[in-house]
């Protein structure tokens, strides 16, 4: 794995105890002389339209529901006029094991994270990761507010809406302030996101796009120093007891941030053929107006494919997103984006900063003047019309959620 790191030792018991990955914290139960992982699998909470989302409680943890992720997404500039792309993603899982075991060891909440900085001067991508269960002040997410943490690695929300991110690894560490400059971006119906034909296939889902950032960032390539940065981010906080339909294999998914003060998120829920299963998002307007993306209003195309050295997994890292009257041709900060997750959340996927093009098909439906996208990454980020991260799962093989 590169630049991963387990806090399966230290000073005391408990930490190799509860800092384990997903399969050791499964199979401890065992050890610890546990009942059986599966006498009774617990009730998790439903997803159903009509629940109103509700602040600044839902900015925190639903331990109820099976799976939730905090999802922090952007592009930062160095003084030296570097760009780079960082996620930093902390992932929820309630466990499938007997509620009314009284244990205090009993994983009952367990809590991942994936990091990575994508820095294409050095011609690199950083990653880091974590897997614990929660509790005895070594791993939590907070029912009260966004106060989520493994260890060292946090983010955080204060009263005033600002976030705090830090997290460190050997290979490099982000330490950043993010500030809302935008209202909330309620996806779905008030926060219902369908993702299937099912009504039960859904998921409650904010965002909060236009971040603005500052805070530093240390890459560790030949000097272990920390530089400042400035840059624009993305936040999604998502959670669901559903699992990713039978026919569905992944997904593909983007959150932009427009230069003129609009935001777009969409995704694709593809079949085993490549076909789109489901699709949705949420456009908003530079003048703030905001409109539901139904499933046949949101395509992806695939301009450009790259294979990844290191999982053999084909990965469309160019696209055409066509999400409602907005049209955009991504193009990647870099093509080796590949996150492999195997050894915390168990899965491979692509994420990765994207400039978004103006697609020519939208010079026909705006009367703008349609911008002719280079396949090749861009060295700046005034170039295009904005600036984002897309997301691809199930290329290396179907997602497990």
């Amino acid at each position: 794995m590169r630049c991963a790191r387990y806090e399966t030792t230290g000073e005391a018991l408990k930490r190799r105890t509860f800092l384990l990955g997903a399969p050791a914290a499964l199979s401890a139960m065992t050890m610890l002389g546990m009942p059986s992982a599966r006498a009774r699998l617990p009730d998790f909470a439903a997803v159903a339209p009509g629940r109103p989302l509700t602040f600044p409680r839902d900015y925190g943890a639903h331990p109820a529901f099976r799976t939730e992720w905090w999802y922090v997404t952007g592009w930062l500039e160095t003084d030296t006029k570097t760009w780079l792309g960082f996620q930093l993603t902390f992932f929820r899982s309630r466990a499938p094991f007997d509620d009314a075991n009284p244990s205090r060891f009993a994983p009952r909440q367990l809590l991942f994270a994936n990091a990575a900085l994508s820095d294409p001067r050095a011609r690199a991508v950083r990653h880091g990761q974590r897997a614990a269960r929660t509790g005895f002040g070594l791993a939590q997410a907070s029912e009260g507010d966004t106060a989520v943490h493994i260890d060292d690695w946090s983010l955080d929300r204060d009263a005033h809406g600002r976030y705090t991110l830090d997290m460190s690894t050997p290979g490099f560490g982000l330490a950043l302030a993010l500030q809302p400059t935008q209202p909330m971006l309620i996806n779905g119906m008030a926060g219902y996101s369908q993702k299937g034909p099912l009504p039960t296939q859904a998921s409650y889902y904010y965002s909060e796009p236009g971040l603005s950032v500052e805070g530093k960032v240390r890459r560790d390539n030949g000097s272990s120093k920390w530089e400042h940065v400035v840059g624009r981010a993305w936040l999604d906080h998502e959670w669901s007891s559903a699992l990713l339909a039978r026919d569905a294999v992944g997904w593909d998914w983007i959150g932009i941030n427009l230069d003129e003060g609009g935001a777009v998120m969409a995704f694709q829920i593809r079949d085993a053929n490549g076909h789109r299963f489901w699709a949705g998002g949420t456009l908003r307007t530079v003048d703030g107006r905001t409109h539901v993306l139904l499933p046949d209003e949101v395509s992806f195309t695939p301009l450009n494919w790259w294979r990844s050295p290191h999982t053999g997994a084909h990965y469309p890292i160019a696209m055409q997103v066509d999400a409602g009257n907005i049209h955009l041709t991504l193009v990647p900060l870099m093509d080796d984006q590949e996150f492999d997750g195997r050894a915390s959340t168990g899965t491979v996927y692509w994420e990765g900063a994207v400039t978004a093009f103006q697609a020519a098909s939208d010079s026909e439906t705006t009367g703008t003047t349609a911008v002719s996208a280079p396949l090749s990454p861009p060295d700046a980020l005034a170039i295009g019309v904005g600036h984002g991260y897309l997301e691809l799962t199930g290329y290396f093989r179907r997602l497990d959620l």
